[in-house]
């Protein structure tokens, strides 16, 4: 949209038009891989609808079908977009079915255009969700002959093209009550009076490090310090690995645990790949008694 304005130059008024203000960044993150054209399509999309949007490639690696991977993920990287950001999220097993394909706005003031099957999960605990609509309004879609299987192409991405141009959200379909948003059943590790019991979750990328279900504070309640040995029983083996503070405070080729950038208890070895040489799969299971 165009604005107007008037400008006062002596004894005359100017009118002039201003540009309308650039679109949103798009946050966009799918389990397509880049192997074919699927990823280029959703931008060509995008770009369609709002000319030189800033799309922003969260990842498009997430694990085939793996929708907590997806929803890890994602809130792992919302708080470093900015605040009136959107995100289009396409992980979908459920593309065609019943499942319902939504705008949500979260309290940060981010919206997020993904299949409603859990992936808002852990924002909606983080940042709370302020409301939520259907996608319904074919306007806001590709066309009204829609594809039963690329919904990330005709439905997700205009949608989140529209808001990026900064389109009334409301057209895009009726209300839904956010209490009724579907969620996964994810689990933090818990401490008893014998120890923690908790989870492999998934790996760091390409290096195979584990990433946990453990925040630093939960694993501070079993009294280690930094230098420390630490027993686990993980994948029913046993072991002791040092807690350090990074890598490098072990010789080459050597585990320990550690707290990642995300503020959780991981498990890594010094330039060698921690998953590999263990051989642990997620999800797995592990216990750490108290010191």
């Amino acid at each position: 949209m165009l604005a107007v304005c008037l400008i006062s130059v002596g004894c005359n008024t100017v009118q002039t038009t201003l540009p309308p203000p650039p679109p949103h960044t798009i946050g966009f993150m799918t389990d397509f891989d880049v192997r074919d054209d699927a990823i280029g399509i959703c931008k060509a999309v995008m770009d369609g609808i709002a000319p030189g949007v800033r799309i922003i490639d969260i990842t498009h690696q997430v694990t085939p079908f793996d929708i907590a991977e997806g929803a890890r993920f994602l809130a792992g990287s919302a708080p470093y977009f900015q605040k009136d950001a959107i995100f289009v999220v396409v992980i979908d097993p459920g593309v065609g079915s019943a499942r319902k394909a939504i705008i949500a706005k979260s309290k940060v003031g981010q919206y997020f255009v993904l299949p409603d099957n859990g992936l808002l999960t852990l924002v909606q605990d983080r940042d709370g969700i302020e409301a939520a609509r259907e996608i319904t309004n074919t306007q806001w879609m590709i066309g009204s002959k829609l594809s039963s299987t690329f919904h990330g192409r005709d439905i997700f991405s205009p949608a989140g093209a529209h808001l990026a141009r900064g389109d009334d959200w409301t057209q895009a379909g009726p209300e839904l009550d956010v209490s009724k948003l579907v969620r996964l059943d994810i689990h933090t590790a818990t401490v008893d009076d014998k120890g923690l019991q908790g989870q492999v979750i998934g790996t760091d990328g390409p290096f195979g490090n584990l990433v946990l279900n453990v925040p630093s504070d939960t694993f501070a309640k079993l009294g280690y310090q930094l230098g420390d040995k630490v027993p686990v029983t993980l994948n029913n083996h046993k072991y002791e690995f040092p807690f350090e503070k990074t890598f490098s405070d072990v010789p080459l080729g050597k585990p320990l645990f550690y707290i990642d950038s995300r503020g959780r208890l991981s498990l890594g070895i010094n330039q060698r790949n921690f998953a590999e040489t263990y051989k642990i799969t997620p999800p797995t299971d592990l216990f750490i008694p108290k010191k």
